[in-house]
């Protein structure tokens, strides 16, 4: 059936599309008529059945005959062979995705070494694995003779017995079209709409489906499989009907669950996997994704193929991704991981855009400001040194370019982008959720829930003495005392906190290098970094603490590993969550913790000049620089940013092509350059990259963290969404090369969401409102500059707070210090006689106190106490505001598009109608063969 006209709705998979009703959009049909001309046109859709049996004979069963294996190469993608005859068989054979004899295709792969001395237990697995109906065939390496490949084929009555237990959806029934009335005002809107459509590109983002018909998606209702009512589903040919990716679904399912040994808990391919049994298994790729002819006019080799040239392509960056051809082949695991990264990914296009506002905002009020300006022309002001004896005194104009640059990230937009930030977040998450529904939807995951999972090998040997029934199964199972759980919880979060207090120390190393390289610095030789000591000492401070984090990220996954496995956790998917939850606590607090100290801490104890507070009374601690901290965390979210991204990067594509060119290099000296493309496609893919032992784990864990520095200090650094938006743009493509030519093939698993991650992204959430509040109240000087434009400036009392009214506030946020006054050990040696020609009596610094000829010598003077306030204050205002606007987007906005939830519900209605008409057609067909046959015919209704 063709496509629906213009205005109608089409979504993926098996969501209600209806045809326009021949009355057109303007007629007066009521409901009613509607819903019959629906019911009439279902009955005249035929059941579509091809009653074709399996070609010629079932596959003969060689494994016990061990070929040494031929030279083939990979060509065409068996889904497009037409089945028999010689000439497919021959082309079967070649292309190394069959069996020996061209007909049976290789649906999963085994992989062990004859060396191996756990020969017993693999035949006792092989034998039951031939019980279970699967086929097999054996070959042995082309460069090992010692590593052999178990080649395994799932026949069709296999696959249909499976495909029933695990409610696999498969299409049974076209979709009919409908367009809902519509009015005459709206029907000439649409057609003004489209003339103004004309004019534009034809949407360059997305993919030409025209070019590459195989991202067309078959517009079918989908049930779960079940073979008494086989006759319901469309079946052109049994050999396609499943695809490969669940065909290898289907076969994972089964070597999950055959026995190896005799024993209870001898059961299972993950087992033998962890015992060195086999060394590999993987489901194969589906030929080579490299193609001599041109995609655009020959077509698709492959789907392996079609993602490479339509997705990993970089010539693609600007496309959509082709998420149901990733679904079709990895699965919808990692499909929708790439759902929710091309997701974000667009998210922060706004985000990024509003960010790049505030600093070309910043730009263009640079000349107008009255702060730097004040800065710049301060030759007269003479500021205390930032460090003890070596330091030297500097007027506050040399500071002129830090303010300069403070302003950009600084200035009356960042309050506003804060609190955008905080409301992006909200909408994000919020909006991911119905994004996230669609697809589920899209890929028949509303219904599918995961299956009782099993018990992890180590839980079992661990707890096997004690055993409860399970009040699922019924059956006895390993059973862990609360007592013993709760000592090893208590054990592991020790584990944590020890960590984080490393952390710590780290920090406390770093804050020890700051302040004893400034006076280094500033006694060095090279005039450069003499007078850009804090500069210099920030910089290379980031990158010392760059490399402890790259350090410590090893040995924290170690940790994390012993933990995860001292807790016991019961299943994998419990296992997976502490794991996941003990990483990002540790990474996140490694990455984060410099940036806390830095936005917080960094000149807020440091007491003042002639009574400075010490670290552990020796090394005086480390100021701010005369323009402000703003500098020092701007430079610190900078370079962390971009070194880590461009890590990330290099090790997640430059690691794998590294070991496989190795591997390549390897081959090429063994057997010729001329014999390297003439591997079969099991060999090819076994010497590619495993997937990470941790799944997504990686790939998640770097975009969630690159989400916390988007979002928890963007009031200091507002490029950051322009720097994530740049990265992930690059990430996409990077992610999907990986996986398409890179790694192994991984199994294509099944999932309803992004699990524990999105909590985490939550949390994130919360905690970036809070950081943001502090970094706008405490590390900026927003609410300093407030305070004095309505209270101390020109333009006090008069309610404005302009330019014009900061005239004066860069000496009034300064105070007076008298050199006499000075500590023997923080004297500078200097006297500041190069300025005036003769000694100075008096120096400046930052902060609100009295002068030393006062009452109280150096006390707090009364704006201070304003400020203070104000800045509780706006804290307190900015939290309340944010988060009663984020829980207000949060009610508004529902989980579940109105229109789905609706065509959910009509769907499910036409899907019984069509099984019960389906169902009686059946009947009346029985009934009338049996007639004509005379046979009596008594209660034919089931």
């Amino acid at each position: 059936m063709g496509k629906p006209e213009e205005g109608g709705v089409d979504l993926q998979g098996h969501q209600l599309d209806m045809q326009i009703l021949p009355d057109g959009p303007n007629s007066d049909v009521d409901f009613s008529e509607i819903l019959n001309a629906i019911q009439e046109m279902a009955k005249d859709v035929n059941i579509l059945f091809d009653e074709l049996e399996a070609v010629n004979s079932p596959c003969k069963d060689d494994d016990s005959l061990l070929h040494p294996g031929n030279l083939t190469s990979t060509s065409e993608d068996a889904s497009r062979l037409e089945a028999g005859g010689e000439t497919v068989r021959e082309r079967n054979k070649s292309n190394g995705l069959y069996f020996r004899d061209g007909k049976c295709r290789i649906d999963y792969i085994l992989v062990y070494r004859k060396s191996n001395p756990q020969t017993e237990k693999r035949e006792v697995f092989e034998r039951n694995i031939r019980a279970e109906g699967l086929q097999m065939e054996k070959e042995s390496s082309l460069i090992n003779s010692d590593i052999i490949f178990v080649k395994l084929h799932a026949p069709w009555e296999v696959l249909g017995r499976y495909a029933e237990q695990m409610n696999v959806r498969m299409p049974f029934r076209r979709k009919i079209y409908y367009l809902p009335r519509r009015y005459k005002f709206m029907s000439r809107i649409d057609k003004q709409i489209s003339r103004f459509r004309r004019w534009l590109p034809k949407k360059p983002m997305r993919l030409d489906k025209e070019t590459l018909p195989d991202l067309e998606e078959n517009d079918c209702y989908t049930a779960p499989f079940s073979q008494q009512r086989i006759h319901h589903f469309i079946i052109h040919n049994k050999d396609t009907f499943f695809n490969n990716a669940t065909r290898s679904r289907i076969v994972h399912h089964i070597l999950q669950r055959i026995k190896y040994e005799e024993g209870k808990n001898k059961i299972g391919l993950n087992r033998l996997l962890t015992n060195g049994s086999y060394e590999a298994a993987f489901p194969l790729h589906e030929g080579s994704y490299r193609s001599k002819n041109s995609i655009k006019t020959h077509g698709a080799v492959n789907h392996r193929h079609l993602l490479y040239e339509c997705w990993a392509s970089w010539g693609v960056w600007y496309k959509y991704q082709p998420l149901d051809l990733v679904r079709r082949y990895f699965g919808e695991k990692i499909g929708l991981y790439f759902a929710w990264l091309g997701w974000y990914t667009g998210m922060l296009f706004p985000a990024a855009f509003i960010g790049l506002f505030v600093f070309l905002y910043g730009v263009t009020t640079l000349d107008h400001c009255q702060v730097s300006k004040e800065v710049c022309q301060a030759t007269d002001i003479i500021m205390c040194p930032v460090c003890d004896k070596y330091c030297p005194f500097m007027r506050l104009s040399d500071s002129c370019v830090y303010a300069k640059v403070t302003h950009l990230f600084d200035n009356g937009a960042t309050v506003f982008f804060a609190v955008f930030m905080a409301v992006w977040a909200t909408v994000f998450l919020e909006f991911w959720k119905r994004r996230r529904a669609v697809i589920a939807y899209d890929w028949d995951l509303i219904d599918w829930e995961e299956e009782e999972e099993e018990i992890r090998p180590q839980f079992e040997a661990k707890y096997s003495k004690k055993e409860r029934m399970n009040p699922i199964s019924g059956k006895p199972e390993p059973y862990q005392a609360f007592t013993d759980k709760c000592s090893r919880l208590i054990v592991s979060a020790s584990g944590i906190f020890f960590m984080i207090c490393v952390v710590i120390a780290a920090v406390f190393g770093i804050v020890i290098y700051r302040v004893v390289t400034v006076s280094t610095f500033a006694a060095f030789k090279w005039a450069l970094i003499r007078n850009n000591s804090q500069v210099a000492t920030t910089g290379t401070a980031v990158c010392i603490n760059f490399c402890i984090i790259m350090l410590l990220n090893v040995l924290y996954e170690k940790v994390a590993l012993l933990l995860t496995n001292l807790e016991q956790p019961r299943t994998e998917s419990e296992w997976e969550n502490s794991f996941t939850l003990k990483m990002f606590l540790f990474q996140f607090v490694n990455l984060n913790s410099s940036t806390f100290y830095i936005a917080f801490f960094l000149g807020r104890f440091t007491g003042h000049p002639g009574a400075y507070l010490r670290l552990i009374n020796r090394w005086r601690l480390e100021e701010c620089h005369p323009s402000g901290c703003l500098i020092d965390l701007c430079m610190q979210m900078g370079i962390i940013m971009v070194l880590k991204q461009t890590w990330n990067n290099f090790m997640e594509l430059g690691y794998p092509l590294i070991q496989n060119w190795w591997t390549r290099r390897k081959v090429r000296q063994e057997h010729g350059t001329e014999r390297k493309i003439n591997f079969p496609q099991w060999e090819k893919d076994y010497n590619l990259q495993p997937m990470n032992a941790y799944g997504l784990f990686d790939e998640y864990l770097e975009m969630i963290l690159q989400f916390g520095f988007t979002t928890i200090f963007v009031a200091a650094f507002p490029l950051a969404p322009l720097l994530a938006l740049l990265n992930n743009i690059i990430e996409i493509r990077l992610d999907a090369y990986k996986f398409v030519t890179q790694w192994r093939r991984p199994l294509a698993s099944r999932a309803k969401d992004i699990g524990i991650w999105y909590g985490i992204l939550e949390g994130i959430g919360i905690l970036s409102v809070i950081t943001n509040a502090f970094v706008i109240a405490i590390t900026s000087d927003f609410i300093p500059r407030l305070v004095y434009a309505y209270k101390y400036g020109p333009c006090a009392g008069q309610g404005e707070a302009g330019q014009k009214c900061m005239v004066g506030y860069v000496n009034a946020s300064l105070s007076v210090f008298r050199i006499s006054d000075f500590e023997n050990r923080s004297e500078p040696e200097s006297d500041g006689s190069e300025f005036s020609g003769t000694p100075l009596k008096y120096c400046r610094y930052r902060d609100y106190r009295d002068p030393p000829h006062s009452l109280a010598p150096y006390g707090y003077t009364l704006q201070f106490w304003h400020v203070l306030a104000a800045r509780l204050a706006f804290i307190i205002v900015f939290e309340h505001l944010v988060f009663c606007i984020k829980h207000l987007i949060s009610y508004l906005i529902p989980d579940l598009p109105k229109d789905l939830r609706d065509r959910m519900r009509r769907e499910k209605y036409l899907i019984q109608e069509m099984m019960y008409e389906a169902e009686l057609e059946r009947l009346q067909k029985e009934r009338k063969e049996r007639k004509k046959n005379g046979k009596a015919h008594h209660n034919e209704w089931p």
